[in-house]
């Protein structure tokens, strides 16, 4: 069983930073594909970004219309992953989730998790 609880949610402008946190309790989510979503109003939930460990290699992936702008990061003595989001924009606006798996072969897809947090609200003004 894993906890997640994000936190780090607030209002920004546009191309203003913030850096989300999600802390993992119960078990360390170092087995676990971790991944970050984000739900707009009256949209679905969309990928955002995961992160997986195999032995020491990290492998990381974005979804395009945050690469280069998002950070997907851990810090394995907080059991925390963190996004950071740089030059913010209005579409970014949504309530971000961050989400573990045991198995995941499709990372983009949110059934394919067993465990979410509450989820944060990140709001961008223009």
């Amino acid at each position: 069983q894993v906890q997640l609880v994000e936190s780090g949610g607030g209002l920004v402008q546009a191309g203003g930073s913030l850096r989300l946190s999600c802390a993992a309790s119960g078990r360390t989510f170092s087995s676990y594909y971790m991944a970050w979503f984000r739900q707009a109003p009256g949209k679905e939930r969309e990928f955002v970004g995961n992160m997986r460990w195999i032995g020491d290699a990290r492998y990381v992936n974005y979804a395009g219309s945050v690469e280069g702008r998002f950070t997907i990061s851990r810090d394995n003595a907080k059991n925390t992953m963190y996004l950071q989001m740089n030059k913010l924009k209005p579409e970014d606006t949504a309530v971000y989730y961050c989400a573990a798996g045991r198995t995941v072969v499709v990372v983009v897809d949110p059934n394919e998790y067993d465990y979410w947090g509450q989820g944060t609200q990140v709001t961008v003004s223009s």
